[in-house]
């Protein structure tokens, strides 16, 4: 017998259920269904640096660490994941797009919810608040030599590249990577809006985390947020974790971007999921957890990454836009899902990446109880 996820759909509320077959949708059909569990497509995370103590960025990374951060991330609902390689040296950037290459080789699992590597850096801004918390002794001038030895050293595996177009050398690279297919995203700079649009005229298509990876002080105009968010060719991917943007922020971008190009992405970093503390990690030093989820640099207003997973983003979006749960959950799960070969799709012949999950207004996170992905059950509470 085929397997039959049933839940409610989060659009209408009504029971719905999805047939699977061979790994894919072989059939959606409304069913009778009184039960508190939402059925959705799998979460898409485009933007993901570790989780629970699991760092990628740390120089020391290994296949069987991928897997165990993998396996973390069908627990919170995120069917497919881009691992994200920060500013660092080449060989660590290498080191990692090797032991990430390896995971998918080894284990099924990762070659399924992996389907490429976010590289974020080294190419960004070297000015402080466009950096960010990403180390200043790594920024480096956009190399196409170097993002090719990336390429040929993992099999191709760098399928999203954020830069900052604020030279001649990044807008070439930004025109050679989109040729070989690669999506190239705009973060972590202070380019001017000449340059901005010069960049989406060479192939960007996204703009990393918009909004933040910014100086603190900008001019009111022009200025990089304005000339993102103006610019169509470019989809906004944004966190949604009403840390890193507030409400009004949140809603103005979704609402100048429209519904159809944004995404919500998590950036979550090593300490999400850790109990409050303080913490010393890759990506900004020491650090301090909040109970409410903030990570940030202790006694400072500054943040050093995010420490919440998609599914709390996806919730807190909904609290923070009045956007209903269909919409946001479009924003985590087919939008991002354009740009890793389609996928969080719930149609007929699409891979059965399926999310049960319980929600009602004013919740804060999704609580998962059943993950599959491919078809096949992966985790369950």
């Amino acid at each position: 017998m085929s397997p039959r996820v049933v839940g409610r759909d989060p659009q209408t509320g009504l029971g719905r259920a999805i047939t699977i077959v061979d790994g894919r949708i072989a059939a959606i059909d409304s069913v009778d269904y009184a039960g508190p569990h939402y059925l959705s497509a799998g979460l898409v995370d485009l933007q993901i640096n570790g989780y629970s103590r699991f760092d990628l960025n740390d120089g020391a990374l290994t296949p069987e660490r991928v897997l165990a951060l993998t396996e973390l991330m069908f627990s919170l609902g995120t069917t497919s994941y881009l691992p994200t390689l920060v500013t660092a040296s080449e060989a660590n950037i290498t080191s990692g797009l090797v032991a990430i290459r390896d995971a998918r080789a080894r284990y099924p699992l990762v070659a399924k919810a992996v389907p490429c590597v976010h590289v974020e850096g080294p190419f960004i801004s070297p000015n402080d608040g466009a950096r960010g918390a990403h180390p200043a002794a790594h920024v480096r001038d956009a190399d196409i030599a170097e993002f090719e030895r990336w390429q040929a050293a993992s099999d191709g595996l760098v399928g999203l590249l954020t830069l900052s177009p604020h030279s001649d050398e990044a807008i070439a690279l930004v025109r050679h990577a989109s040729t070989r297919g690669v999506h190239v995203s705009i973060g972590h700079t202070d380019a001017t809006s000449t340059q901005i649009h010069a960049a989406a005229e060479a192939g960007a298509v996204l703009s990393t985390h918009l909004g933040n990876g910014a100086a603190a002080l900008l001019p009111r105009h022009p200025n990089a947020i304005w000339a993102q968010l103006a610019d169509d060719r470019l989809t906004a991917t944004l966190i949604g974790d009403s840390h890193h943007l507030p409400a009004d922020t949140l809603l103005v971008m979704l609402r100048a971007k429209g519904l159809d190009r944004a995404l919500l992405v998590s950036d979550v970093a090593a300490p999400g999921g850790l109990e409050p503390g303080i913490y010393q990690q890759t990506i900004g030093g020491r650090v301090q957890l909040w109970a409410n989820g903030r990570l940030g640099t202790p006694g400072t207003p500054y943040l050093a990454g995010a420490a919440l997973p998609l599914a709390d983003c996806v919730a807190r979006t909904v609290g923070m836009t009045g956007f209903s749960l269909a919409q946001v959950l479009a924003l985590a799960t087919i939008n991002p899902g354009r740009f890793v070969g389609d996928r969080g799709r719930l149609a007929i012949g699409e891979r059965a990446d399926l999310i049960l999950f319980d929600w009602s207004d004013g919740y804060e996170r999704l609580a998962i109880s059943q993950t599959y992905v491919a078809g096949e059950l992966v985790w369950a509470r």
